[in-house]
């Protein structure tokens, strides 16, 4: 009920409207998001690189409906960009369709629009040799990320690859899909509300099935993102890897700013790559909503270090 409950209110626009233009929301929020401008989110870079972390950086906004919106999503990647450069910095960045105009002016025209930018940005990435990552969204996003992933990486191989959600039932076709291109996979569990009908109503099923997949993208040759905070599974791929001899460095743990920081160490300490998606600006209700819907252990964790420092 929990996570219903956040995922319904990810999407309410009065109350995204309010958390964002008040200080106590944008207090809140901060355990999960680096802050609000780029500088800030540089710095937290520089921070978790040289605790051995790397960095994949998000500039947070969604669902944007205007052209003007959309380019000036589009410059902000371009600045940080020009700061991985410029700084060395070990970090990507990861970007949402939606966020760069794929839902502007019916279907053809904001799905062009989202690809020249998203082009643009992706080969501004390989020049500087660095990548970009197409964030997934909801279902009915699913199959136009797959494709205009794929045309990217025909014309930039190396430079960009997408997220695979374990609940949805397709995503075993669609590892196979990618792996066989050689395009670089984030698996996550998924953080949409999807019908029983394309999607693993229980828990214990999606669990299943990242297990299952997990393996799958370690045990390939394309270096793969496997995005959990879950600890049982961590400890199952660490097992998975040892019994069949793996480099701990053909893959990287991905996690969340904020979230488990002590594993997030403890990982890297025992020499394996570990990747912290770190958000930041001035759109983060929904992302923070989802979130909370993730793993409603958080609403705790923010109730007992509300008034910590």
């Amino acid at each position: 009920m929990l996570r219903s409950f956040f995922i319904g209110l990810s999407t309410n626009k009065v109350f995204r409207a309010f958390s964002e233009r008040s200080a106590l929301g944008r207090r809140v929020s901060r355990r999960f998001v680096a802050g609000m401008t780029v500088e800030e989110a540089i710095a937290a870079t520089v921070q978790l690189n040289a605790e051995g972390i790397d960095v994949s950086l998000d500039s947070l906004g969604e669902s944007v409906l205007d052209v003007a919106h959309a380019e000036a999503s589009a410059a902000v990647y371009h600045r940080l960009l020009d700061a991985v450069e410029a700084q060395h910095l070990r970090a990507n960045v990861s970007v949402k369709l939606t966020q760069v105009g794929m839902d502007i002016g019916g279907p053809s025209a904001g799905p062009a629009l989202a690809e020249r930018i998203v082009d643009n940005m992706v080969a501004h990435a390989a020049y500087i040799g660095s990548f970009v990552r197409i964030d997934m969204e909801g279902a009915e996003y699913t199959e136009p990320t797959l494709a205009l992933t794929e045309r990217l990486h025909q014309r930039y191989p190396g430079a960009v690859g997408t997220v695979l959600q374990a609940y949805l039932f397709r995503t075993e076709n669609d590892v196979e899909r990618l792996l066989s291109q050689g395009i670089r996979i984030r698996l996550c569990k998924g953080a949409y509300k999807e019908p029983a009908n394309i999607a693993f109503p229980a828990k214990s099923d999606v669990d299943a099935n990242y297990i299952k997949l997990m393996k799958r993208v370690v045990s390939s040759p394309v270096f793969c993102g496997i995005a959990t905070h879950d600890e049982a599974i961590v400890n199952h791929l660490r097992a998975f890897v040892a019994e069949h001899g793996i480099d701990k460095r053909a893959f990287e743990f991905q996690m969340l700013y904020g979230i488990r920081r002590d594993l997030q160490r403890k990982l890297v300490a025992e020499g394996f790559g570990v990747r912290v998606y770190v958000p930041f600006g001035t759109e983060w209700y929904p992302y923070f909503m989802r979130r909370l819907a993730e793993r409603p252990a958080n609403v705790l964790f923010l109730a007992r270090n509300f008034f910590k420092n």
